[in-house]
Parts: structure tokens; C-alpha cells; sequence
């Protein structure tokens, strides 16, 4: 099980009895094939342990910088592995890979009715083309198999807010007493779950935040890294922004608390140490933020 950086350094201090566990550029020749997880990483955000410390097979979560100033968490395998075939420099960092390829977007054709034509009384029977014969030594085409999206969210317009009988139920209780102080605070809509987005979403056309402010348009997540440390961290962090582009796209704002050592993912998000009056104060400024003081403060009570 993968574990933070500090915990994993501790450890190794404990078992090997010594203060420096490895010494630096121990693994330099391990890791100089990887030019650009070595230009990616830096040693200020992972407790001053620099990358020829660290074994390239240890179980450790490290925080990665790309060139373009995306942070994420990711073990030295995942980021090892990440490239695949491809040797892109985008292919190591999440973000540059899904800007790299943005999703396809169909662009619909207006089709002009043709003229009615009179049809002969007698009409000869439809004759199917004949597929062309494949090239000699060519594979035969699969076929995709078509994802079947889920019926149970409503015909609304893109960026409605609704009750959803899909969404999960809430996970903490620090997220309930979140919910339970934020509607104590703002005067709007409490109930909804789940807003209707343009493009699926896990076989889904709704995403589910854990608060919604509908008035404002503003979606609220209370990140945590959880009980075992694996929340909201590595590939599920690539999940939580791709969750946020599906927001953003239908019209909302996700402001992100994110509590302990996680990194900020978007340019709204709070690092907390804990949910507080002042972490609350401060949630409210940046609603401020967003939307402008004279739209918040008429739903403050």
C-alpha cells in the first residue's frame, strides 16, 4: 500500500537503524533514463528527499511538478509507466496528456430535405451493395462495443441541478458537518445532488459533488486522503479533474477543500488543516471570489 513520503522515509530510518536510509545518488543510475520525471521532480515538495534516495520500485506517493506547473501525486511506478509507447513529454503528467487529446467533438450537419419523388407503382427490390474483400493479410476490424449510458437521469438542460437516485451517499461525517454549516450559513436550495453535464461522466450524464449551491452555481468537495492514505491521490486524483472539467463545462464552479498535505488541483481551492470558523471564513471569500461579494452576501444569513 502506497504511503506519503514522510511516513515511508520514517519507516526506512527505523528498519535500517540509520539516519540517512539512502544516501544521495544511490539510485542516480536508475532513474537517468527518465530525463523528464527528473526535471518533474523536486525535492522541496517531497521533504527534501531528493529522487536518487528513493529506490524506483518503492511504494511511496512523491508530489510531481510538470513544466507546465501541474502538481499531482503519483508512486514512482505509475510515473515510470505512464508514457506507454509513447514518448511524449506530456505522457508523464496527467493534465498535459488529457489537454494533448482533448475529446472529439461531433460537430452536427444540417441535412436539406430532398424533393419529393414519385414512386413507380411496382418498385424493384433493394439490392445490398457487396462489402469489398478485405486485403490480403489485413486483421480483421473489431468493432468498439457501444457504452451504454445509464437511463436514469432526467431530460434537463445542461447544468440543471437535481436529486439524483444514483449519487453515493455522503462518506464522513466531517463532509455532513460541512454540508450542515454551509446551509446554516447561505440561504439557497438544499436537497440537490447531482448536476446534468453535456458528455458522460463514468456512464453517467450527471456528476454528483458533495455540495451543491445551486444559486450560486458553486459545486463544493471536501478532499481528504482517507483511512488508508489512497484517496483522492494518484490515478484517482486524474478522476476528481476530469470531474471538474465535466462541471466547469456545464457551468459551474468547484471550489475543493482540500484538507491535510493534498495539493490545490484547481485555482479556487482551500488547503485546510481542519474545517474551522476560520476555514469557513475563508470558504466564504472565495464564494466572494467567484460570483462577487453583492450576489454571496444576499444569501448570507
Amino acid at each position: 500500500m502506497a504511503e506519503r513520503v514522510e511516513l515511508w522515509w520514517a519507516r526506512r530510518q527505523f528498519s535500517k537503524g540509520a539516519e540517512v536510509p539512502y544516501p544521495v545518488g544511490s539510485y542516480r543510475s536508475a532513474w537517468a533514463s527518465y530525463p523528464a520525471l527528473v526535471r518533474q521532480y523536486h525535492p522541496e515538495l517531497n521533504a527534501g528527499i531528493t529522487l536518487t534516495q528513493i529506490p524506483p520500485a518503492a511504494d511511496v506517493l512523491l508530489l510531481w511538478e510538470c513544466e507546465a506547473g501541474h502538481r499531482f501525486a503519483a508512486t514512482p511506478s505509475e510515473q515510470r509507466a505512464r508514457p506507454g509507447r509513447e514518448r511524449r513529454r506530456s505522457a508523464w503528467c496527467p493534465e498535459c496528456s488529457v489537454l494533448a487529446r482533448p475529446p472529439r467533438a461531433s460537430l452536427a450537419v444540417p441535412t436539406v430535405a430532398a424533393p419529393a419523388v414519385p414512386v413507380p407503382a411496382v418498385a424493384a427490390p433493394a439490392v445490398a451493395a457487396p462489402t469489398p474483400p478485405a486485403p490480403p493479410g489485413a486483421a480483421p476490424r473489431r468493432r468498439r462495443p457501444t457504452r451504454r449510458l445509464c437511463g436514469k437521469t432526467p431530460d434537463l438542460p445542461v447544468g440543471e441541478a437535481f436529486l439524483s437516485a444514483c449519487a453515493p451517499k455522503p462518506a464522513s461525517a466531517a463532509e455532513a458537518r460541512l454540508r450542515a454549516d454551509l446551509f446554516e450559513r447561505l440561504a439557497v436550495t438544499p436537497g440537490l445532488n447531482a448536476i446534468r453535464t453535456s458528455r458522460p461522466f463514468f456512464d453517467h450524464l450527471e456528476v454528483w459533488p458533495d455540495i451543491l449551491l445551486p444559486e450560486l452555481r458553486i459545486a463544493v468537495e471536501y478532499d481528504t486522503v482517507g483511512k488508508h492514505g489512497l484517496e483522492h491521490v494518484g490515478r484517482r486524483e486524474e478522476a476528481d479533474r476530469r470531474k471538474d472539467r465535466a462541471l466547469r463545462a456545464s457551468g459551474w464552479e468547484v471550489v475543493r477543500l482540500r484538507m491535510g498535505k493534498l495539493e490545490p488541483l484547481g485555482p479556487f481551492d482551500l488547503q485546510l488543516a481542519s474545517w474551522t470558523k476560520t476555514g469557513r471564513a475563508r470558504l466564504l471569500d472565495v464564494f466572494r471570489e467567484i460570483r462577487g461579494s453583492l450576489l454571496i452576501d444576499a444569501y448570507v444569513r
